[in-house]
């Protein structure tokens, strides 16, 4: 878009706001004071999600009928918007919001999921911690477990719970027998585990890392998750009845993103050629989420069936294209404008609500397309604020100022029944049977009793 028919949008917007005082959002993004005014309105709607210092709710939690996971994926879009946009509005209630649901045993299983929780679900809170430690939001008071360390105990606990015995390793998507996709082992909590120790390798300088990254990455290639060549896609997952040999071929643009990204940080640490081709391949393969280069998620959005999950998965893109821009800069041009064109399409669509800044999930609708929610105003945020890698610096590492301090061995310091909770013996699953009939009974012989 031309710097001219930018600046007619915005005069006109501006003068519409003036007259009408609610209307359309329109992105002037060549202006960061422009940028920052409207993104401080999306984020004030992304907040308005926000429950937790209601009384008698959960401090850290979004309403429903939003997932504890994706309260740690708003999370890292506000630690992005303090970043990118210099705004400390919410750098208080973002902290307190982290620190509140770490656990017990800082690794982000606390009581109020420990029996829910998945893979994914952890690892999407320990990748809002690991942009913490690398943007150097504001620390932790002392005394409380640090943004690396929650990171590098996020990413021990998981890597825990490979699960050689079944397809050869891989993590299953979910921590807990009882839960439902426990059988299936899914690209995103693969791929978190690849992109975190990808991030902690060039944060730390730790190679250690590198080796885990590549025994997931080889792992998921070899299982058929991650495909190689001029067009490499990342697919959905498989389950282990049949030794992951069937491999359920749906594309998400989150888990492109966390491979891509991964590659990303890999190659700009390692500088190995091959982290290279494969960061380049997956930006490019990565088009099959662009319609006429606006960002859409490909296996829902034309359907009109994304349920409120998949409605987040482009926040979650978008940044993930930010990093991989900063950390492979051959890429830089083609994602930023990539970036550029779906902010202003997005722009275009949060127009909605009584706010008029509500944020629509179809960006090539002209306007607001009815559609709202928490995964709305964060993919729209996250897509405009990124279009500040070009004036923001890259993620920092322990040798080039970041100040977060860790320990390779958090996560660790805890009893291994906690740490591994994938097995549950024999005995142990007949016992829990027993005491699921008794309690079941129990609640069966009350309710007769008050109907007598």
């Amino acid at each position: 878009m031309k710097l001219s028919t930018l600046t007619n949008k915005l005069t006109v917007v501006l003068l519409s706001l003036f007259i009408h005082q609610t209307s359309a959002i329109w992105l002037y993004l060549d202006t960061l004071s422009s940028l920052q005014s409207v993104t401080s309105l999306i984020a004030d709607g992304l907040m308005d999600y926000y429950t937790g210092l209601q009384y008698g709710q959960t401090i850290g939690m979004f309403s429903n009928p939003y997932y504890w996971w994706e309260a740690g994926g708003a999370w890292g879009s506000m630690i992005d918007y303090w970043f990118y946009m210099q705004n400390d509005t919410f750098v208080n209630i973002t902290i307190q919001g982290l620190l509140s649901q770490v656990g017990d045993n800082w690794d982000y299983v606390p009581l109020n999921q420990s029996t829910t929780e998945g893979n994914d679900d952890q690892a999407f809170w320990g990748i809002a911690v690991m942009a913490a430690a690398e943007r150097n939001f504001p620390n932790p008071p002392e005394g409380q477990p640090q943004w690396l360390y929650l990171a590098q105990s996020v990413f021990n606990t998981m890597a825990n719970r490979w699960d050689p015995d079944n397809c050869g390793g891989g993590l299953r998507w979910q921590i807990f027998q009882w839960n439902s996709g426990y059988d299936y082992k899914n690209s995103v909590s693969n791929g978190a585990l690849f992109h975190i120790g990808a991030r902690l390798a060039r944060y730390t300088g730790n190679t250690s890392y590198v080796d885990w990254c590549d025994k997931v990455y080889d792992w998921m290639y070899d299982t058929g998750l991650v495909t190689e060549g001029t067009w490499s896609f990342v697919y959905d997952g498989a389950k282990i009845a049949d030794n992951c040999s069937s491999v359920t071929k749906l594309q998400w643009t989150y888990n492109q993103g966390l491979m891509m990204a991964g590659a990303a940080y890999l190659y700009n640490f390692t500088g190995e050629e091959k982290w290279k081709v494969r960061t380049d391949n997956l930006v490019r393969s990565s088009s099959v989420f662009f319609n006429n280069s606006i960002m859409y998620e490909a296996a829902c959005q034309r359907s009109g069936n994304c349920n409120n999950d998949q409605r987040s998965f482009k926040a979650y893109f978008a940044r993930f294209l930010g990093l991989t821009a900063q950390m492979a800069p051959e890429n830089f041009e083609h994602i930023y404008n990539l970036l550029y064109q779906s902010a202003d399409a997005a722009s275009n669509s949060c127009s909605g609500g009584t706010d008029g800044h509500t944020c629509g999930l179809n960006w090539w609708h002209s306007g607001w397309d009815g559609y709202y929610g928490l995964g709305e105003q964060m993919a729209a945020l996250e897509v405009m604020q990124n279009v500040r890698i070009r004036d923001r610096p890259a993620p920092y590492t322990a040798d080039s100022g970041a100040t977060s301090q860790g320990d390779g061995a958090a996560g660790t310091y805890v009893s291994s029944t906690n740490l591994d909770p994938l097995v549950i013996k024999t005995k142990d699953t007949a016992g829990a049977a027993i005491i699921t009939c008794v309690i079941g009974f129990s609640i069966i012989g009350t309710a007769a009793w008050i109907l007598i």
